[in-house]
């Protein structure tokens, strides 16, 4: 998976296939297993045709759009963070608990994000 193309690595369109496989297989497990990626899926269900249809212009939409798709983006990141840091160090550790609050940090400045695109945008 490190995309270097050495032996027996795909190339081409077999790749881009490869990849987007192992994309829904990481979407279909944040659904499974994060309750945070359902809540802000469906905020994306809301949100998305709400901002086709108040956007004055393409970019009013796209800025509104955008800054919602960003919040699950920074969500599955953080999800993997805390899936990587429980494998490495199951027991408790501060470094862990410190990456794993850096990780929500990030998904709260992503909504605080979007809610200011939005004021910004409909204002």
């Amino acid at each position: 998976m490190s995309g270097d193309g050495g032996p027996g690595k795909r190339r081409g369109l077999g790749r881009f296939v490869a990849a987007f496989g192992y994309s829904c297989a990481g979407l279909a497990a944040a659904w499974r297993g994060e309750a945070a990626f359902r809540q802000e899926m469906g905020l994306l269900a809301v949100a998305v045709p709400l901002a086709l249809f108040l956007g004055r212009n393409g970019v009013d939409r796209a800025l509104l759009v955008g800054s919602v798709l960003l919040v699950p983006v920074v969500e599955l990141l953080n999800s993997a963070i805390e899936a990587v840091v429980d494998k490495a160090s199951p027991e408790r550790h501060e470094l862990a608990r410190r990456a794993k609050d850096m990780g929500s940090a990030a998904v709260l400045f992503a909504l605080i994000a979007a809610a200011a695109v939005w004021a910004c945008v409909l204002a």
